[in-house]
C-alpha cells in the first residue's frame, strides 16, 4: 500500500574520509527514527569492509530495502513501531577526476543499488579495473563519468545514478571551476539514463526551475551527513510503496514523488558573491554592476553558486517552471531551540528541550512539518510554537553566506522581537535588528541581470577569466621571480633552497595549491612532510584556507609521525603487536 515517507539517500559511513565514527548502522537507524526518516541511504557500498558490516547488522525488509536485525536496535527515547522502523537502500557517492574537452573534470555521482549483490558485483568491476576501493568510503576514479554509468548499468539496469550537489564549483557536473554547462555535456548520449539530480546543500529547486535545461529531471535533496545527527538536514517526500522498485519508478517517472525538505541555501559560505576581508557580499546582479570588483579593494570578488546558476538560467522567475514539486524549508530543531535558550546546539540545556520535544512529537520531522499548529499551541510553549509558526511561513531573517563566511538563518530579528514572543505577544515581522533583512530567495532583478550578462565580453563571463591558483598574496603583494619559478615547477625533482623568513612555506604550499587547482592532480597523491609540528599545522591551516571547497586536502605531516604511522600500519611485518608504541 501506498504510504507518505521521507527518505535521505546521499550519506556517508565511518569508511568515509573527514566523517564521524559513529556512522554505523545502529546509529543509523536511531537517528532516522529521531528525525522522522523512514527510508536512509547506507552510504559508501562501493567498500568492502562497509558492505561486510551491513551484511552483519542488517537483515532483507521490503524488495531491495533492509533494516537492523533486532538485537541491534538501541534504546533511548527511539520509539519503535511497524509504521516508524527505518529501512536502509543501498547507495554509494564516487568521485570522477578525469580530463574530457581540453579541462580536468571533478564530477560526484550518487548511485543506488537495488539489493546487496549488485553492490558487491559493482564493488568487484572496481577492484578488477585497478581502482582503489578501500581507501575511503567515496572513491576517487579515474574514470569518465559517462564510461562509470555504462558500466553500472551493464551490470544491473536497475542502478539508479544521480548528479551529485551539481552546483558545488570544485566537485560536481555544473560547478563552475571543474563542471560542464549541462548534463548533455558531461553524459553525452548516455544522459538519458539520468533520470534526477540532486540540488545539494547550497541551492534549492527554486533556484534550479531557472534553467529549463533541468526540467526533466528530478530535483532530488540529500543531506550528504558525515554524522548521524545530520541525516535528513535536507530530504525527500515520497508517497509510494516502501520498496525499490517503487522508489526507483517514482525518481523515474516523477510520480509518487511529492517534494523534498531544504535547508534554506543562502545558508551555504559561497551562496553569495564578495569578499569576507572586505565585508563586501553582493548578488550577481550587484556583482555585474560592479564590474566583478570589490568596491573596498578593487580586486575581484568570489563568485558564488547563486552566480553560477543565474549565468547558466533562461528564465526570469522559478514560477516559469512548469510541474514544480514542493520545496518545505526547515531549520534544524536544535538550531531553532538553541535560539530559543540562547546557548549552543550541543549544549545540555538545547539536549534536554530537544527530548523533551521529541517525547511529545514524536520526530523532529513531525514537529517542524506536519504537526498542526493548533496542537503545539495547546501543548503550553508558546516561544515554541511563534518558532514553527515563523518557520513554517517563511518568516526568517536571512543574513546571507559568501566568501567563505556561513549564512545565518534567524527566527527573531532581535532581542525585543524575542522577548514579545517569549511574553506570548508575538513580535511583529517588519524588517528590523542588528543588520539582518529579510530576502528571499531570489532577490534582485534576474531580468537585468539577463541583460547585462549579455553584454559582457567573453573573458569576463564569471569562471571563464577566474585565477587558476588563488595563493596568498605577500605583505609587500609581490612574489619574486625565484618563487614563482618553484611554484609553476612540474616535472621532476626540485630543491628550494633559502633562508629564515625568505617565505619558503608561502612558496611551498602556494606550489601544492598549484598542483591541484590548475593541473588536477589529486590532493590524496600528495605528501608533504616537514620537521617540526608547528610547521605541520601551520601548512594544513593554509592549506584548508586555499582549497576550501576541496573535501581532499594534501596528507601533511612530520617526519616522525609519518614513520610512526608506516610503523602503525604494518606493525605485523616488524613482529610487533599492534598496540605497540615508542618513547623518546
Amino acid at each position: 500500500m501506498p504510504m507518505k515517507f521521507i527518505a535521505d539517500f546521499h550519506i556517508h559511513s565511518h569508511y568515509s574520509r573527514a566523517t564521524s565514527k559513529d556512522l554505523t548502522p545502529e546509529n543509523l537507524d536511531y537517528y532516522a527514527g529521531i528525525k522522522g526518516i523512514k527510508v536512509i541511504g547506507t552510504g559508501d557500498f562501493t567498500h568492502p569492509g562497509w558492505t561486510a558490516e551491513l551484511k552483519e547488522k542488517l537483515e532483507p525488509a521490503e524488495d531491495g530495502l533492509y533494516k537492523l536485525k533486532d538485537g541491534m536496535k538501541l534504546t533511548g527515547n527511539r520509539n519503535y513501531s511497524h509504521e516508524n522502523e527505518t529501512r536502509f537502500i543501498l547507495t554509494a557517492e564516487i568521485s570522477n577526476i578525469y580530463k574530457k574537452n581540453g579541462k580536468v573534470r571533478k564530477v560526484h555521482n550518487v548511485l543506488m543499488a537495488p539489493d546487496i549483490e549488485t553492490a558487491e558485483k559493482i564493488q568487484k568491476k572496481l577492484a578488477a579495473s585497478k581502482f582503489n576501493i578501500t581507501s575511503d568510503g567515496r572513491p576517487i576514479l579515474g574514470l569518465d563519468a559517462k564510461i562509470l554509468l555504462e558500466t553500472v548499468l551493464e551490470i544491473s539496469s536497475d542502478v539508479l545514478f544521480i548528479p551529485a550537489h551539481i552546483w558545488t564549483p570544485w566537485f560536481a557536473v555544473l560547478g563552475e571551476k571543474s563542471g560542464f554547462d549541462s548534463i548533455e555535456e558531461c553524459f553525452d548520449d548516455m544522459s538519458q539514463y539520468i533520470y534526477a539530480v540532486e540540488t545539494g546543500l547550497s541551492s534549492d529547486p527554486p533556484m534550479n526551475h531557472l534553467c529549463s535545461f533541468l526540467d526533466r529531471y528530478l530535483l532530488i535533496s540529500n543531506s550528504d551527513a558525515h554524522s548521524p545527527d545530520r541525516i535528513g538536514r535536507n530530504a525527500n517526500i515520497f508517497d509510494t510503496e516502501v520498496s525499490y522498485a517503487a522508489i526507483a519508478d517514482a525518481v523515474r517517472t516523477q510520480d509518487g514523488f511529492d517534494g523534498t525538505i531544504d535547508l534554506y541555501p543562502q545558508e551555504g559560505k559561497y551562496h553569495y558573491d564578495g569578499h569576507r576581508n572586505c565585508k563586501v557580499v553582493f548578488d550577481p546582479l550587484e556583482t555585474i554592476r560592479n564590474n566583478y570588483r570589490c568596491p573596498v579593494c578593487g580586486k575581484r570578488l568570489t563568485v558564488g553558486v547563486m552566480h553560477r546558476v543565474t549565468a547558466l538560467s533562461d528564465r526570469n522567475s522559478p514560477d516559469e517552471r512548469p510541474g514544480r514539486k514542493e520545496t518545505n524549508y526547515i531549520i534544524p530543531l536544535k538550531e531553532i531551540l538553541g535560539e530559543l535558550v540562547g546557548a549552543g546546539e550541543n549544549s545540555k540545556a538545547v539536549q534536554n528541550y530537544y527530548n523533551s520535544a521529541i517525547d511529545i512529537y514524536g520526530s523532529e520531522f513531525n514537529l517542524l512539518l506536519f504537526e498542526s499548529l493548533e496542537n503545539i499551541g495547546n501543548a503550553g510553549d508558546p516561544r515554541l510554537y511563534e518558532s514553527i509558526k515563523r518557520m513554517r511561513e517563511g518568516n526568517v531573517v536571512i543574513s546571507e553566506g559568501y566568501d567563505g563566511e556561513y549564512g545565518r538563518i534567524r527566527l527573531f530579528s532581535d532581542r525585543d522581537d524575542f522577548e514579545s514572543a517569549s511574553g506570548g505577544l508575538f513580535g511583529n515581522d517588519s524588517d528590523v535588528g542588528n543588520g539582518f533583512s529579510k530576502r528571499k530567495i531570489i532577490d534582485f532583478d534576474l531580468e537585468e541581470y539577463h541583460a547585462l550578462l549579455k553584454n559582457l565580453k567573453f573573458d569576463e563571463v564569471p569562471g571563464v577569466a577566474e585565477e587558476s591558483i588563488k595563493i596568498e598574496e605577500r605583505s609587500d603583494n609581490s612574489i619574486n621571480s625565484e618563487q614563482q619559478k618553484a611554484i609553476d615547477h612540474i616535472e621532476g625533482p626540485l630543491l628550494l633552497l633559502a633562508g629564515p623568513g625568505t617565505g619558503k612555506t608561502f612558496t611551498f604550499v602556494s606550489r601544492l595549491v598549484n598542483l591541484v587547482k590548475k593541473h588536477g592532480v589529486n590532493p590524496k597523491n600528495i605528501l608533504a612532510v616537514t620537521f617540526t609540528n608547528k610547521a605541520a599545522e601551520e601548512m594544513k591551516v593554509r592549506l584548508e584556507k586555499y582549497l576550501d571547497g576541496n573535501n581532499e586536502l594534501p596528507v601533511v605531516s612530520t617526519f616522525h609521525s609519518f614513520g610512526y604511522s608506516i610503523l602503525k600500519k604494518y606493525f605485523f611485518l616488524t613482529g610487533r603487536k599492534e598496540n605497540f608504541g615508542l618513547i623518546n
